[in-house]
């Protein structure tokens, strides 16, 4: 990375409420947040998944009240409640002068999928000339994205990725890469998804979520012998990254430095499935390390995207256990605790630069022999020098990031 880049602000909403003291006590206490699904339409399996980490709606309402969320679709409502949150913490008024170069790059693994369900619905039960245009301007993936540039009348570039798990870690190095080329002074990167009945319901028949009848019940269990699936989440986190100069100049403190965001592919996944390559996807993590200046063996604490689910962890281990053939640095799995979703991965792994690097991991306890990857427990851990996080994806999508203290 050519310029240096920090991160001086973070914002999250998710099921154990919303801003970074709540998001700490949460990943401390290693206990999921779980809310049962609405299951009345019956479109779940009578025997399938029946929990997920929904945001509570009183935390929501606080941040973006009816008068503001009046247009926006659920997930938008989520981003700026997130945006609000991360503004604050860095220290940035909601609407100053700077926003004209300010940025935005957000990643959503599914987008706004309420108001999708309601434009096809009405598509198809009225036809498409009946089909509110509004409807329409919300469904798209990256409606939350601009509702974030409306609200603090953010002008500089506005993308949005849709590469499920590994998307949100593929925006950090987006953001970064418009500070250094110039192309925006400040850049808010996070990720966004809500979760639907019918989303949960399809999540469920893919197998995807963890199973009732499983051994020990309906809980995500990272690296666990006994995992069965993720646990499925919603909320958003997004994160201000600016140009360690711009900075500086406003005095500024910065929570983490990111030394580097890069991404990967795993060709041998098929499309609905995960990849069967981990020494592929370890050369090229390691060849990321290399270019911004690391080494595996430099490397002293791991933020997985592991969420419990059979194959997805078989392959995160895998790639790890090649990365690091000699000594494997302890390794965090907070999607456990927080939920599947793309924004509790980055705000962990930005506390856990900052030195927040201590949390057990939630619905672990037996060991899986074939993985030989045993996750945190807990324990006090010094604090870090550089942390890694990694995210990979079905499809073959995968990302990692580098980051430090600041």
């Amino acid at each position: 990375m050519s310029a240096p880049v920090v991160i001086t602000g973070l914002g999250w909403i998710g099921a154990h409420g919303a801003g970074v003291e709540e998001l700490s006590a949460a990943l401390a206490s290693g206990e999921p947040c779980l809310r049962e699904v609405d299951r009345s339409a019956g479109r779940h399996r009578p025997q399938g998944a029946r929990f997920a980490g929904l945001v509570p709606s009183e935390r929501l309402a606080a941040l973006v009240p009816p008068m503001l969320a009046r247009r926006m679709s659920y997930p938008s409502r989520l981003a700026v409640a997130a945006t609000r949150l991360a503004l604050a913490d860095a220290g940035l008024a909601e609407k100053e002068p700077g926003f004209a170069t300010t940025g935005i790059v957000m990643a959503t693994a599914y987008g706004p999928v309420r108001i999708t369900e309601q434009l096809l619905e009405a598509i198809l039960r009225q036809g498409p000339e009946q089909a509110s245009p509004s409807l329409f301007t919300e469904s798209v993936a990256n409606a939350p994205a601009a509702q974030m540039a409306l609200f603090c009348r953010a002008l500089g570039p506005n993308l949005t990725l849709t590469q499920r798990k590994a998307g949100v870690l593929l925006a950090l190095a987006e953001g970064a890469r418009l500070i250094t080329r110039g192309a925006a002074n400040r850049v808010l990167v996070g990720a966004v998804d809500e979760l639907t009945p019918l989303l949960h319901a399809l999540l469920d028949r893919f197998r995807f979520l963890a199973r009732p009848g499983a051994p020990g019940g309906e809980v995500a269990r990272p690296f666990d012998r006994r995992r069965s699936g993720a646990i499925a989440g919603e909320g958003a986190a997004v994160a201000v990254l600016e140009s360690e100069a711009v900075a500086a100049a406003r005095g500024a403190r910065a929570r983490a430095r990111l030394l580097g965001a890069w991404g990967g592919c795993d060709p041998s996944a098929p499309p609905l499935g995960w990849g069967r390559d981990p020494e592929r996807l370890a050369a090229t993590a390691r060849r990321g390390l290399i270019r911004h200046g690391a080494t595996p063996t430099a490397i002293d604490r791991v933020v997985a995207s592991a969420a419990g689910t059979p194959a997805g962890d078989r392959l995160e281990a895998g790639m790890l256990r090649a990365l690091f053939p000699e000594r494997l640095p302890p390794v965090l799995a907070p999607k456990g605790t927080l939920g599947e979703f793309g924004g509790g991965l980055l705000a962990a792994a930005i506390l856990a630069a900052g030195g927040e690097a201590s949390w057990p991991t939630a619905g672990f306890a037996e060991p899986d022999p074939a993985l030989a990857l045993v996750p945190h427990d807990g324990t006090p851990l010094p604090a870090p020098r550089l942390v890694f996080a990694t995210a990979l994806a079905v499809a073959g999508g995968a990302a990692w990031a580098l980051l430090s203290p600041p």
